[in-house]
């Protein structure tokens, strides 16, 4: 029999899967909600990130590493690059996951942002020194403020919708294991 800790870890791990899927089929649709020339959040980002940060058990490296190397290759983006740059970030955020339980959520967002410039940074560094076309900067950048517009939403639904919340510090879980 699975011990409650581990079922919970597998169930939100495939609930993951399943968003991320279901984020890239809606992605993929073609319809343009955004026809005004806005580009839309990068949810799966969102969705990454605010989940590396309250819960970095549910989402391992290789699940994270397996979702956007996917994602780069449905969007014909260079293949890695940004899967590498995503788990790079989010494993710099499971670091300092423990330091970050308490901070506020503007706190948060602010880390967050940061991390997503620098990504973006690193993302167009290496991308500009392989001398391969790139979108434009403005709209990477309008990309980056969506998404960051969407991360405070994406955060309020994993926690009302899949009960996704921060442990607290020195919590433990029902076997005596500490979160």
């Amino acid at each position: 029999m699975v011990d409650p800790l581990t079922r919970r870890r597998i169930l939100h791990r495939a609930l993951y899967v399943g968003l991320v899927a279901a984020i890239l089929f809606l992605r993929l649709l073609p319809v343009n909600p955004m026809a005004t020339g806005i580009p839309g959040p990068d949810l799966t980002l969102a969705l990454t990130l605010a989940w590396v940060l309250r819960r970095p058990d549910y989402v391992p490296a290789l699940l994270i590493a397996g979702a956007f190397l996917l994602e780069d290759l449905m969007f014909w983006r260079p293949v890695g690059l940004w899967a590498l740059i995503v788990l790079v970030g989010t494993e710099f955020l499971r670091a300092r996951e423990g330091a970050t339980r308490d901070l506020p959520f503007l706190l948060e967002m602010a880390l967050v942002a940061g991390v997503m410039v620098a990504m973006l940074l690193l993302n167009r560094m290496i991308l500009g020194l392989a001398m391969v076309d790139q979108p434009a900067l403005g709209l990477e950048l309008l990309r980056l403020v969506m998404t960051l517009i969407a991360y405070p939403f994406v955060v309020a639904l994993s926690r009302l919708a899949f009960g996704l919340r921060r442990a607290a510090p020195g919590e433990i879980d029902p076997l005596g294991h500490r979160l």
